[in-house]
């Protein structure tokens, strides 16, 4: 019998957490911290884009009127509310988050949420039609177990897509995206927010981007779990779109 593998999604990061198993505690305290701040800080950092480019890659993964949702790693809900639109009344969403200051933020009547960690997931076998993870692969623990858990909880036939953003190919953009992404965000957090916490969120968020598992092991890892049609689109160079189906 072969040993289900383990796979960080980056090294630890010792300038926020001493070991891996201080890892979850740090993420859970940061998020629940700073998520009063969240929305507030995207929208600026997007430019207000952010919400119409999470619609168009839900559209993209086949997301269809009437299908049930599992959407891990709710935080505050910006991809769910695209996903409620698209779904209808017919629809049914499930928002999974180990946040609680998170899941306090959601605002989406008739959405279901569920405290409980991708590798971990708090749903039936079989339960989704399709299941999102927007932004949040950097910050689990297991990659491969929160993969196997997306393939569980999807019922065959079911899609998946996970979003990400990946550093860009070429020196000078990986420069300007590290810059703008380290200093520059940061610096408009410490102007909007209300917590202190939320400047050192948004420079942990572009560590992990600078410290994940290439494209190429993710999906690997995809394909590890038993995911087929496995593919990866990007815009813009740096949001990765990582699409597939459970047989």
């Amino acid at each position: 019998m072969i040993e289900p593998t383990t796979q960080l999604p980056h090294a630890p990061l010792p300038a926020y957490y001493r070991d891996e198993a201080d890892h979850a505690r740090y993420v859970r305290r940061i998020f629940d911290e700073t998520a009063v701040d969240y929305d507030r800080i995207e929208r600026a950092m997007a430019f207000g884009s952010g919400g119409k480019y999470r619609r168009d890659a839900l559209v993209r993964a086949g997301l269809a009127s009437g299908d049930k949702v599992v959407d891990v790693g709710i935080g505050t809900g910006l991809l769910a509310r695209q996903a409620c639109d698209l779904i209808g009344e017919q629809g049914r969403l499930i928002g999974v988050d180990p946040s609680p200051g998170m899941l306090a933020q959601v605002d989406l009547p008739g959405v279901e949420l569920r405290a409980g960690r991708a590798e971990e997931l708090p749903c039936a076998t079989g339960e989704a039609d399709f299941l999102s993870f927007g932004y949040a692969f950097r910050h689990v623990s297991d990659v491969d177990a929160a993969l196997r858990e997306f393939h569980r909880v999807l019922r065959p036939g079911g899609k998946l897509l996970i979003l990400e953003i990946s550093q860009p190919s070429s020196r000078l953009s990986r420069a300007f995206v590290k810059f703008y992404m380290r200093h520059i965000v940061p610096a408009l957090a410490r102007i909007v927010a209300r917590e202190r916490g939320s400047a050192e969120l948004w420079r942990y968020y572009w560590d992990t981007i600078e410290s994940c598992i290439p494209p190429a092991q993710i999906l690997q890892a995809m394909e590890r779990a038993g995911f087929l049609q496995v593919k990866r689109h990007t815009e813009l160079g740096i949001f990765s779109e990582y699409t597939a189906v459970r047989p």
